[in-house]
């Protein structure tokens, strides 16, 4: 039937993705290069839609990330089915790919995966605003996001908020912010980014009624890092309080806006799958959540 989709080509199509060429797909999977393009081609046929972008590496196109997506999908089920049948003899563990912000990897995430035995990570750090395109292109099978909105295919949980205080190094705050309102300061002021993507600052800003932070931009692209830099003086960042807490206290980091802050609404979104691991990772992670986070 042609609404059917041949498992072969299917594989076939996820190998290429995940190999990056059709001579290392056909590697991988033990067959000629010949055979793996005759595959790729009759999906595309069959589908009337091009699935692959002929680059270095091969990338999915939008139709082709939706079977890449399936094909993972496909093989979780069959590794979860060997596994309750007792058949899975290739001694290897179950391997869970998901996507986390850097604050959560740096701050709560990582306990919550200590919590499920028998599982093995492959973990892919992303902004939080961009991990749900990673669920959509199938290269991972969940993720922590601040999108509500679930991906095709997923389900979405609410985790909680993590909240994020305006500070800097006492120093700093005192060479760069002392004497005009802080609103007028503040823009004019060195700020920490975490990338080009990080728009948490200018948020901020904006809450004040200014547009941006000005030019001089330091970008440090860990949570830690970050968190070094603007306690070393380098410039002002809003830093999750779970992390600026301790600092706080022993004096290395102050408040700058005392009773401002900007709060960030966390999702887990994952496989619509009856899948055990990626259940049991999802309550392990919802509990380390309900711990660490504000609730809604």
């Amino acid at each position: 039937m042609m609404n059917e989709l041949p498992l072969d080509q299917v594989r076939t199509l996820l190998a290429v993705v995940d190999e990056g060429t059709f001579d290392a797909a056909a590697a991988a999977l033990r067959v000629t290069p010949s055979a793996v393009s005759q595959r790729v081609k009759a999906l595309e046929q069959r589908t009337g839609r091009v699935l692959l972008q002929r680059t270095k590496p091969v990338r999915p196109t939008e139709s082709g990330a939706v079977l890449v997506r399936f094909a993972r999908q496909l093989a979780r089920l069959e590794r979860d089915a060997w596994g309750e049948l007792g058949l899975d003899g290739t001694g290897e563990p179950t391997r869970v790919s998901v996507a986390v912000n850097a604050d959560s990897l740096a701050t709560w995430f990582l306990p919550a995966l200590s919590r499920v035995a028998g599982l093995c990570y492959e973990l892919h750090r992303e902004d939080e605003d961009h991990t749900a395109a990673l669920l959509r292109e199938g290269l991972v099978m969940a993720a922590v996001t601040s999108s509500p909105d679930p991906v095709p295919g997923c389900t979405v949980r609410p985790l909680g908020r993590m909240r994020y205080l305006p500070v800097a190094a006492p120093g700093f705050a005192a060479a760069h912010l002392d004497g005009p309102p802080l609103a007028e300061a503040l823009p004019r002021a060195p700020v920490v980014v975490f990338d080009r993507k990080d728009d948490f600052q200018d948020g901020f800003l904006r809450r004040l009624g200014r547009t941006s932070a000005g030019p001089h931009r330091h970008l440090v692209p860990t949570s830690e890092g970050f968190l070094d830099a603007v306690a070393a003086g380098l410039g002002w960042g809003m830093v999750p309080e779970a992390q600026a807490g301790p600092l706080l206290q022993e004096g290395r980091l102050v408040v700058l806006a005392p009773g401002e802050w900007m709060d960030l609404s966390l999702y887990w979104q994952q496989w619509k799958l009856d899948s055990p691991a990626l259940a049991a990772l999802a309550d392990a992670v919802t509990a380390a959540a309900a711990g660490a986070l504000r609730r809604r």
